[in-house]
């Protein structure tokens, strides 16, 4: 068994000294009394102020332990209740100290010293400074008794601790199921992706960027985060939600960081910003890639120096707000590419959560159902349901290839509330289904002859298309068509390679969309850069 070695402060209230000490409880020396506890080494703390008291209390703890050694340090604390010098000098003691954890378990005992002595100790132990268990004394029932009282030892690994352990378990279930709103998910992967966005979401305020498709639930997962925060008291301000694709020029300056009064023709009255109002609060920005390059200096600073100047204004404004930001796009691809700044990027970096599309977690489809339908009657009051047939023949067709769901979440929600809105008395039948699956089909059709050739001419130009087979032509329209709505490489890939996707050990969907287009004389930059200009 290691050694035990107790780290504690002289107590100069309860190891008082004297000639009547001995019928007194000491929790220093009656520490080394317990038969069940042998202390090998115990490291006293002591002001100069108090060198007799100790050196008595050394003696003592020698008489009623002759095999524990005593070491005695001195720290020169001119006000025991300052915070910041009581913790500077046990800091520095701990870092000085030659700790030997393989060999000795160390003991912290909090049983003297003031109060501040106390927490400064229980939070260099919590924090590993100091590698040890707090080390709590307690006085015996009766004084008369003359024992040496009783005492606890106390790890700080909650984990240990069965009951802690299964409350904090529930806790972070109930957490993990909010972020889900409620929905009982079976993807692994998304499962373990919001297990991850909780723990960070709980422990950090720095920003967080979310990523994924259009319609994968970005703006709905960043208010569930902004409510888990508010629940835990985090965050006191509001929440503060904008697309920044809908904002701007000056527009968006003056939405973001606010103006004062005659700052430009019609600004009539002062307006705070967004910035200002999500103060002690969480501002999401979605689309943040659509921001233009001045709006992007002036959130960097106020990201970084929590302050930033109002349009026309003189005088800085202060906002303490944590970012959430979501978007589509590859803002590394934008990065190089010079239209989003790099240090920015660095800054939001941080935390990068990819959401996935609907495609990608078909598992889910069945518990997003169940969970449209109570959003519905949550809204309607009343409940609808599927027939057995009719639910697996929508379950089947929406897992299918040919449902490519191009707005996820969004297109899914769609068909569900027009098959509930024509649920004759709440029951949705197998004729509903074929007539919304027909809906579908026909609203996710290849493109046509005509719209493939104006693809084609927008992405190649008029003389690169007759050099084409009209196979390559119907082909490389339909994937530049998938191309021109996705929000990545990897996405378009996947979308494409669905089905051969799910037969393959390891699908590297970027590589083979990379490669099949460079057949042609194109990359994922030259896409973007039709896209945009279309």
């Amino acid at each position: 068994m290691p050694d035990n070695v107790v780290i504690g402060m002289l107590g100069s209230t309860l190891d008082r000294g004297g000639p009547d000490r001995w019928r007194q409880w000491r929790p220093t020396v009656d520490l080394c009394r317990h038969e069940d506890l042998l202390v090998r080494r115990f490291e006293l703390l002591s002001q100069p102020r108090f060198r007799r008291l100790a050196e008595e209390i050394v003696g003592d703890i020698r008489t009623v332990s002759p095999e524990t050694e005593v070491r005695l340090h001195e720290l020169a604390l001119a006000d025991p209740w300052d915070f910041e010098q009581v913790y500077g000098a046990l800091h520095d003691f701990a870092r000085g100290y030659p700790f030997r954890p393989e060999e000795e378990s160390y003991l912290v005992h909090v049983t003297t010293g003031t109060h501040v002595v106390q927490i400064c100790l229980f939070l260099l132990t919590e924090s590993r400074d100091i590698p040890g268990r707090l080390l709590q004394a307690s006085p015996p029932r009766r004084r008369s008794d003359g024992g040496p009282g009783s005492c606890t030892i106390i790890d700080l690994d909650l984990s240990k601790y069965d009951r802690l352990a299964s409350r904090f378990q529930r806790q972070q279930r109930e957490g993990l199921s909010f972020l889900k709103s409620g929905i009982d998910t079976r993807n692994a992967g998304f499962n373990r992706l919001i297990e991850r966005i909780e723990q960070v979401a709980i422990a950090s305020t720095a920003p967080l960027l979310l990523t994924g498709p259009t319609g994968a639930g970005k703006s709905q997962l960043a208010r569930r985060v902004y409510e888990l925060k508010k629940a835990r008291r985090q965050v006191e301000g509001p929440f503060v939600e904008v697309n920044c694709a809908t904002i701007r020029g000056d527009a968006a300056m003056s939405a973001l960081f606010g103006h004062v009064r005659g700052a430009f023709t019609g600004a009539l009255q002062p307006r705070p910003g967004l910035l200002r109002t999500a103060d002690r609060g969480v501002l999401f920005l979605d689309e943040i890639g659509e921001l233009g390059p001045d709006e992007q200096a002036m959130l960097l600073r106020a990201l970084e120096d929590k302050i930033f100047l109002p349009v026309g204004s003189d005088r800085e404004v202060r906002s303490d707000f944590q970012l959430i930001a979501g978007t589509n796009r590859d803002l590394g691809q934008a990065v190089r590419h010079g239209r989003f700044r790099d240090d920015l990027l660095a800054r939001i970096n941080l935390w990068t959560f990819h959401l996935p599309g609907l495609r990608e977690r078909v598992e889910d489809l069945e518990p997003n159902l169940d969970y449209e339908l109570d959003q519905w009657a949550a809204r309607h009051g009343t409940r609808v349901t599927f027939n057995r047939e009719a639910r697996a023949a929508f379950l089947t067709f929406a897992a299918s290839a040919e449902a490519s769901w191009p707005a996820n979440f969004r297109d899914f929600n769609a068909a569900v509330v027009r098959m509930a809105t024509l649920a004759a008395g709440g029951r949705v039948t197998t004729a509903v289904v074929e007539d919304e699956i027909a809906r579908l089909r026909a609203l996710w059709a290849p493109a046509t002859a005509d719209e493939a050739e104006a693809t084609l001419r927008r992405f190649l130009g008029p003389g690169r298309i007759e050099t084409l087979d009209r196979f390559d032509r119907a082909q490389l329209a339909e994937v530049l068509r998938v191309c021109a709505s996705a929000a990545s490489l990897s996405a378009a890939g996947r979308t494409l390679f669905a089905v051969s996707r799910q037969r393959r050990t390891t699908a590297n969907d970027a590589d083979r969309l990379r490669k099949y287009l460079a057949r042609f004389g194109l990359d994922w930059a030259t896409v973007l850069d039709r896209r945009r200009a279309q």
